[in-house]
């Protein structure tokens, strides 16, 4: 059969760097990070008093209070998120099929704190069975794209997806197939976390996967710097609208891109740790790459996982020189995470968004807070360090990896 081909048409953004695309985008070119000391609790008592957090968020300012009430604050992301894309695509009008719209959202982890604040109030009443009848509703993680579509009335194909850190970018992938078969015309996906509470904070510190760097926070997420010590906490809701190209033309939308191709492996190695070769990271680029037979001397920018993590990073760049050959010293790569934090389940929408805005405007966001190499990452290799570069980018490549050895690759290019 024939495959659709697939675009980008709109995209929304609250986020560690500002809440709207314009803002998170002008934070990423400059170089800003949205390191701060915790404020969401009192962290006294953490290993980890920092993290990336949305700036000044009061539901207030989206959502009525009865409204906020029944919303984790990851939903409330979502919501926010997803409806900037929409007014951004223009597909919220009465010309718009609402039956071949659907949603598929990302969220590794989902109501947390919801969780965390429901267990607590069942222990200071003494254990007695007394529960919020919105516990559940706010706490699956389904449930923001199942209020998006509510929304708008979407009735095409919705669910979530969970696959840890790269659960964004599978939600990305499965829109991409299910367009380019022809099951549905649009899609609203991308993802949304909102872990910085307690549990959140305190459950990764039991796993020393964060940064400990309290008193310089700005630069903790340091991406293949050798004094990494583990990745920040990021939050945030990111949307991309997807779209049959010939549909999105048709309507005269607006097009950011093209999407070229979307690859899903596992690791099968180890719980949290990555393949020590890149093997999972290495399978799922060559994945992508295959969907419209994309040559590796193509791509121009690979946005990595790059957590700032001490193995994971030294991992993704073997899995790149064993993809690219000698292709692989050609590229801009970098890592958006020493800006934004990890947004884990949101990870790998704020990631393409950063590939998407890299084809648009020709320049690549840097790695920021690069102090001192690490000999066991090749030195050769354009880490973006330090400030944007400039650059004609035609093909932009994303990678996020997750826990459980999940791994996610998603390819956007120029039209």
């Amino acid at each position: 059969m024939e495959l659709k081909r697939v675009v980008v048409t709109g995209l929304g953004a609250i986020t560690p760097l500002g809440n709207s695309i314009d803002e998170l985008w002008k934070n990423l070119v400059e170089g800003v990070s949205g390191a701060a000391p915790i404020t969401r609790f009192d962290a006294t008592d953490f290993k980890t008093k920092f993290a990336c957090e949305v700036k000044d968020y009061n539901s207030n300012d989206y959502f009525d209070r009865k409204e906020a009430r029944k919303l984790d604050m990851f939903a409330q992301f979502a919501l926010i998120a997803a409806e900037q894309a929409v007014q951004d695509s223009g597909i919220d009008h009465e010309d718009i099929d609402t039956d071949q719209v659907g949603v598929i959202w990302g969220a590794g982890i989902g109501g947390i704190q919801t969780f965390s604040d429901e267990i607590k109030g069942f222990a200071k009443n003494d254990f007695k069975p007394r529960f919020n009848p919105f516990f559940i509703p706010k706490m699956i993680s389904d449930i923001a794209a199942g209020h998006i579509s509510m929304k708008y009335g979407f009735r095409g194909p919705n669910f979530n997806t969970v696959s840890a850190c790269a659960s964004s970018t599978n939600a990305i992938g499965d829109a991409f197939n299910l367009i380019r078969l022809g099951k549905t015309k649009v899609f609203v996906t991308g993802g949304s976390e909102a872990a910085i509470c307690e549990a959140g904070i305190g459950g990764f510190n039991s796993m020393q996967a964060l940064s400990t760097r309290n008193d310089d926070p700005e630069s903790a997420s340091r991406p293949f710097d050798k004094g990494r010590d583990g990745f920040v906490m990021g939050e945030g809701g990111v949307s991309l609208i997807l779209e049959e190209y010939e549909h999105a033309k048709a309507r005269g939308a607006k097009i950011y891109c093209e999407v070229i191709g979307a690859g899903m492996t596992a690791d099968a190695h180890h719980l949290t740790a990555p393949h020590p070769e890149g093997l999972g990271a290495k399978n799922v680029m060559i994945s992508a790459l295959s969907d419209y037979d994309t040559k590796p001397e193509e791509v121009d920018y690979i946005n990595v996982h790059g957590t700032s993590t001490p193995r994971g990073d030294i991992a993704e760049t073997l899995a790149i020189k064993e993809v690219f050959g000698e292709h692989a010293y050609n590229l801009n790569i970098s890592s958006t995470k020493s800006m934004t934090g990890h947004l884990l389940g949101a990870a790998g929408a704020i990631e393409s968004v950063a590939c998407i805005l890299a084809i648009r405007d020709g320049v690549v966001p840097p790695t920021i807070n690069h102090f001192e190499d690490d000999p066991e990452i090749d030195q050769k290799l354009n880490m973006t360090y330090h400030k944007a570069q400039k650059r004609k980018v035609k093909v932009a490549l994303s990678n996020t990896f997750g826990f459980g050895g999940h791994n996610a690759s998603v390819i956007f290019k120029a039209i």
